[in-house]
């Protein structure tokens, strides 16, 4: 997979801070999403905290890597023979979604199962994901369309 791909995509789709900001829902995050945990020595820092482009690209490969095991999780060993494209697509919409709600697309999952990935592509349109993050979803799909 390609990490500096997935990350300069990724910083696009969900954006990127190199400081202590409250996510949606209020929570503390850093760089590209991170929820910071318990475990990051971020914990209790106070909004606006600066955080450093090697932290949040440390953070970034963390969570990637999560997304990469819950992928594999989902769709079993087949995912790691699909093309390149079709995981990183794949990843970035786990990234996105979490194992949880990209598993109830079960019709795009079963397109994916058979590798037709124009079905799955139509599948991943008909969803509330596609209407939610439409430019992003798109995107993703059309590249998925073109393996």
């Amino acid at each position: 997979m390609r990490m500096n791909k997935l990350f300069e995509e990724l910083k696009q789709d969900e954006g990127i801070k190199y400081e202590v900001y409250l996510d949606h829902l209020g929570y503390r995050t850093l760089g590209i999403g991170h929820l910071i945990t318990l475990n990051d020595p971020e914990w209790g820092s106070q909004v606006g905290t600066p955080v450093s482009e090697e932290r949040v690209k440390e953070c970034f490969e963390k969570d990637v890597d999560v997304s990469i095991q819950e992928c594999n999780a989902l769709y079993g060993s087949q995912f790691r023979s699909w093309p390149e494209e079709v995981q990183e697509i794949i990843v970035n919409m786990m990234f996105n979604l979490g194992r949880t709600r990209l598993g109830k697309f079960k019709n795009m999952r079963a397109a994916l199962t058979e590798l037709n990935w124009k079905q799955a592509a139509v599948e991943g349109r008909d969803s509330r994901w596609y209407r939610q993050v439409t430019n992003r979803a798109e995107r993703l799909m059309r590249r998925l369309e073109r393996c």
